[in-house]
């Protein structure tokens, strides 16, 4: 626009001062910048881009494949387009989430209608909801005097599910053994146990109605079975920011999410009910809230957008009824692939609001990283309400307080609130949590 300016401003001296060669030369000068602009539009407007993914869902290790294929729809060529795919800067920072291999920063030329295939292979180090995409072209015309860039294709996630390692036994919650036990609350009734008998109901099934009381009696009863059920747990993560911080938090996050994923599966693998509670956030919801599209003054700008993570305050816990069946297990599995870490719910506020939501029937296991004081009082509230808690805390301190003459800070906070738990330091660990009890209670 400056150029437009000072070209007008010297045309109107030029034809003031009756300056020939000076205005005939800023009539070639605005006529090459009212032609570079309109070509420049060109370029940019008549490029679009289409990106398939080879897969939307992937395990830790395992590999993808994106390819993009950019299409010029123009008559004309265009003598240079800077191409550069858009990703999150934590996900290619140490330590990697993303192991790339291939090209997705270039400068290329295109052939009017020309058709040209960008494909790059992607390596997932971590779980996580990545994204890929969207792309980010630039171009100009040949004399530098104007610029322009687009955002094109919508970006693709995948889903990578978190790793899971197999608990050689489950004994999380000694004190209230997981099984069959008499519930307070009428869940599920087992049909193998007869409590009684009550006359009929009318929707009743034939197979309730109890055939002797009926010869007896001559009017229709029906069966009335004991409710029982199998316990199963409640899994509460703690996922706020500040539970993750020094140069040990990308590895403390990814043992705890291991380890809810790991306690999930074993609970399903029981045929138990399972449940989740947490403070974290769910990266789609995330997305469909935020969105990706937005207007931005440079491809600098825009990239920068895109990797910067903005404030991530969640004001609702992610509570995931208890539940039995495969279908469960894949669902926190998913939640935990997406969950991502917030500056909402501290981990005893969550706590203090989800705990009428959590059946008391249920096991409690916590999963911790950092312990506070409020935190292991709000621990010990629920313990003193009735529910079997249990902790998992993620630590560095195992292999310091190995005879636990003189137990940590947060070891002592949750021994005085009269609460189990188990420290582990590595996935070794967290397979063996069934091998030692470090408390007894």
């Amino acid at each position: 626009m400056k150029w437009f300016v000072i070209a007008v401003l010297l045309l109107g001296v030029g034809l003031l001062l009756r300056l020939e060669l000076l205005v005939f030369a800023m009539y070639v000068l605005l006529g090459v910048l009212l032609i570079s602009r309109f070509m420049t539009r060109e370029w940019t407007a008549k490029v679009a881009a289409t990106r398939t993914c080879s897969t939307t869902t992937a395990n830790v290790g395992e590999k993808s494949t994106i390819v993009i294929e950019l299409i010029n729809h123009s008559r004309f060529a265009v003598p240079w387009l800077i191409i550069e795919e858009a990703f999150p800067l934590d996900a290619l920072k140490p330590p990697l989430r993303l192991n790339l291999t291939g090209r997705t920063t270039f400068i290329a030329r295109l052939k009017a209608r020309e058709r040209r295939t960008i494909r790059y292979t992607v390596e997932f180090l971590t779980r996580g909801y990545h994204q890929f995409g969207p792309l980010l072209i630039e171009s100009g015309d040949l004399f530098g005097l104007h610029r322009r860039y687009r955002v094109l294709s919508a970006p693709v996630h995948v889903l990578v599910f978190p790793e899971i390692v197999p608990l050689r036994g489950y004994d999380i919650a000694s004190r209230r053994p997981l099984g069959e036990i008499r519930m307070t609350h009428r869940l599920f009734e087992d049909p193998t146990r007869i409590a009684g008998v009550r006359p009929y109901q009318a929707g009743d099934p034939l197979s309730r109605i109890h055939w002797r009381a009926f010869a007896r009696t001559g009017s229709l009863h029906s069966k009335v079975y004991e409710p029982s059920c199998v316990a199963g747990a409640t899994l509460l993560l703690d996922f706020h920011r500040q539970s993750f911080t020094g140069s040990e938090s990308f590895w403390t996050e990814d043992l705890a999410i291991t380890a809810a994923a790991s306690l999930a599966n074993a609970v399903f693998e029981l045929g138990q009910q399972v449940g989740l509670v947490t403070n974290g956030r769910d990266a789609a919801e995330r997305i469909r809230t935020e969105g990706w599209r937005a207007a931005w003054t440079t491809r600098a700008d825009a990239l920068n957008k895109f990797a910067e993570r903005p404030p991530n305050e969640r004001l609702e816990p992610i509570v995931i009824p208890p539940q039995r069946g495969p279908e469960q297990v894949e669902r926190l599995h998913e939640t935990l692939a997406r969950l991502e870490q917030t500056d909402g719910f501290t981990f005893d506020t969550m706590i203090h609001e989800t705990a009428s939501r959590i059946p008391r029937d249920a096991s409690v296991v916590a999963i911790l990283s950092s312990l506070t004081r409020d935190s292991a009082r709000a621990l010990g509230e629920l313990r003193r309400s009735g529910y079997a808690v249990t902790a998992v805390v993620v630590t560095r301190d195992v292999r310091e307080y190995r005879d636990w003459a003189q137990p940590p800070e947060w070891a002592a906070l949750l021994l005085g609130e009269g609460i189990d738990f188990r420290p582990i330091d590595s996935r070794e660990a967290l397979a063996e949590l069934r091998a030692e009890s470090l408390v007894a209670v």
